[in-house]
């Protein structure tokens, strides 16, 4: 079977359409809701979820993400829970699921022995933010080996002989980083974002999301008239954390994801 971040683009080719890709924090609030979200989250038609493994330490998260990381793990999300966790569930699950996770768990854990672990658990590729540009092809070999991807990240100030080398080594797609900085919330997406977008897809061999900084319809369709895809993650999380706050139950928190995801998705239509 071919990798499914590969299928999901060209489906979407074929079909004319741009994809949606929210980020998750995998056990906020808990292993089960989060897997419950994406569950209904692929019912609402998104192209695939991004999972973030929580971390103390994040490179580029902001405040909002990293208070969800420390939930997760006071909640006991390792790694080992969440692979078995997608294991459990994956048969019912089509959509890709792209993991997003710092080097320094992949090296505890060995890199060949965390990749195949996650290919047998149902991920599909990786978005590793902290991965060193020198690192990154001998680790996406490995990752080829088992018929997944390796996605890597361009900020705007990243110069370009290195988005160069970055578009060579890069599969399954290129996350374009909208703003230099941590992820957050912004009210209005730069100026010169088409132009660094359409110099990327120049240099690019995969498609090419942008991310940071989006939260509204109107901006997941300012990035897709460019873009082959949209990342939302500092807004659906907070909203999940506040339903977290004010509900009663895990169904309200995965109704509140589920009706924010829902909004969104409007700015594909």
């Amino acid at each position: 079977m071919s990798n499914r971040i590969d299928q999901k683009f060209s489906e979407l080719k074929s079909q004319g359409k741009k994809g949606l890709f929210p980020f998750l924090v995998a056990g906020q609030p808990d292993l089960d809701t989060t897997v419950r979200i994406i569950q209904r989250l692929e019912a609402l038609g998104v192209a695939g979820v991004e999972l973030g493994f929580p971390f103390t330490d994040p490179v580029a998260d902001g405040p909002v993400i990293q208070s969800a990381f420390t939930q997760a793990l006071e909640n006991g999300a390792t790694a080992t829970k969440i692979f078995d966790a997608l294991a459990r569930v994956r048969s019912k699950i089509s959509i890709p699921i792209v993991a997003m996770v710092s080097a320094s768990i992949v090296y505890k854990i060995g890199t060949e022995n965390f990749i195949r672990r996650s290919a047998k658990a149902g991920i599909d590729g990786f978005i590793i933010p902290d991965l060193s540009l020198e690192e990154a092809p001998g680790v996406a070999q490995l990752v080829s080996k088992e018929d997944l991807r390796l996605s890597m990240l361009v900020a705007p100030n990243t110069p370009a002989d290195r988005q160069e080398h970055i578009a060579r080594v890069a599969t399954g797609f290129l996350y374009y980083m909208s703003v230099a900085g941590i992820t957050g919330e912004r009210d209005q997406l730069p100026a010169d974002l088409p132009a660094k977008v359409e110099r990327l897809k120049q240099l690019a061999r995969v498609p090419v999301l942008v991310g940071f900084g989006i939260k509204t319809a109107r901006q997941v369709r300012q990035v897709c008239e460019v873009a082959d895809g949209a990342i939302v993650g500092s807004a659906i999380v907070r909203r999940i954390a506040q339903a977290g706050e004010e509900a009663n139950n895990s169904d309200d928190v995965v109704h509140a994801a589920e009706e924010y995801v829902r909004d969104l998705l409007t700015g594909l239509e």
